[in-house]
């Protein structure tokens, strides 16, 4: 990401309220980069500023344009900046249906060639029987759905998500996450997505920023930065685990199960709606993960991977180890597991760098495509 024009570069430094912030970090100009962290590690205070709404020291820079300068002098203010903010709550104009509250975006961009026209957004986000309904009797999705939609015809050079699903409830987030994905797909538009839900990031995200009392603390694509063990105080230490690809094999309807191959071996996990051959990201927490040293008979955990070991981490003032494990059925490409596992479970088992074992994995989350 060296090239000026593709990527999103943003440096800030200052005091809000008595909490000091100096974080710095770039993007690329598509895709989804999530800021993650804890509640306090300064994810809004950043978003804020990158739309100009909140004044920091510093410099940002979109696709070679500057926004912020201040060694240059340059500060454009926030109606200038090509931005689509989409807020915690949708922030719909009450006296306005929904095509009216989608066609106050599009107004804002008349003078540009739209990205994405009024009929092909309705439709990507699922808005046709909505569009002469009033603002106020829509569901919390609904509401969000169309705030989206009105963010993305504003023509944004970037779009702004602030924890867009904390306000919901299980339905309408499941709901949201489906169009974000079918978002990501279509849209050539970079999103800085903020968040304090690892299951969110690993779904969406691309990369992401992991911010800590004000910092940066790691920055990188998803799957690398969520293997990283000296990242749990930020990142939490039960959600600590890996991001994996695997290929849809087939889909049992008897069971309601869906088939993957992941390395080589067979994995299942609840049916989901992906056609045969197609990529799917799955999420493993360390947690989920038991250790076998033999083939393991008569229990209910269905996914049994075999791989050796190439990591153990522990430390006396803890109870745990930190396995890594290597999976595979003997070709290239692999994949790499982690156990969390007891001290005591790693010398009752004889495990050592190289030892031969069996994942038993209790969990497996669905991430998306």
């Amino acid at each position: 990401m060296s090239n000026a024009a593709d990527i999103i570069d943003a440096r800030f430094a200052g005091t809000v309220g008595g909490f000091a912030l100096d974080i710095g970090f770039t993007a690329p100009m598509r895709g989804i980069t999530a800021l993650f962290g804890p509640s306090g590690s300064g994810k809004t205070t950043v978003l804020r500023a990158m739309a100009g709404l909140s004044r920091l020291s510093g410099r940002l820079t979109v696709g070679g344009e500057a926004w912020q300068d201040d060694g240059a002098g340059i500060l454009l203010p926030p109606h200038r900046r090509a931005v689509g903010y989409v807020f915690q709550e949708a922030s719909l104009f009450p006296h306005l249906s929904v095509r009216g509250n989608l066609l106050f975006g599009a107004r804002r961009s008349a003078k540009q060639a739209p990205a994405i026209g009024f009929d092909e957004a309705v439709a990507l986000l699922g808005l046709e029987s909505l569009l002469e309904r009033g603002s106020e009797s829509l569901s919390g999705g609904e509401r969000q759905r169309v705030a989206i939609g009105r963010a993305l015809l504003s023509e944004p050079r970037l779009l702004l998500m602030d924890e867009p699903l904390s306000a919901l409830d299980e339905a309408s987030r499941a709901d949201i996450l489906a169009t974000f994905e079918r978002l990501h797909d279509a849209l050539p538009i970079p999103a800085i997505y903020v968040s304090h839900d690892l299951a969110e990031v690993a779904r969406l995200a691309d990369r992401m920023v992991v911010l800590s009392k004000g910092r940066a603390v790691a920055e990188g694509p998803v799957a690398p930065i969520m293997e990283r063990l000296d990242l749990e105080p930020s990142t939490g230490r039960f959600e600590a685990g890996v991001v994996l690809t695997a290929t849809v094999i087939e889909h049992d309807p008897s069971y309601q199960l869906t088939r993957l191959d992941l390395a080589g071996q067979p994995v299942s996990i609840p049916r989901v709606e992906v056609g045969a051959g197609e990529r799917v990201r799955l999420r493993i927490r360390a947690r989920d993960v038991a250790l076998a040293n033999r083939p393991v008979e008569g229990i209910s955990i269905r996914n049994r991977l075999a791989g050796r070991v190439v990591e153990i981490v522990s430390t006396a003032s803890t109870p745990y180890a930190e396995t890594l494990i290597e999976i595979g059925d003997g070709t290239d490409p692999v994949a790499r597991l982690r156990a969390r596992v007891t001290r005591e479970a790693v010398d009752d088992l004889g495990l050592e760098i190289g030892a031969r074992v069996f994942a038993l994995v209790k969990t497996i989350s669905f991430d998306g495509r």
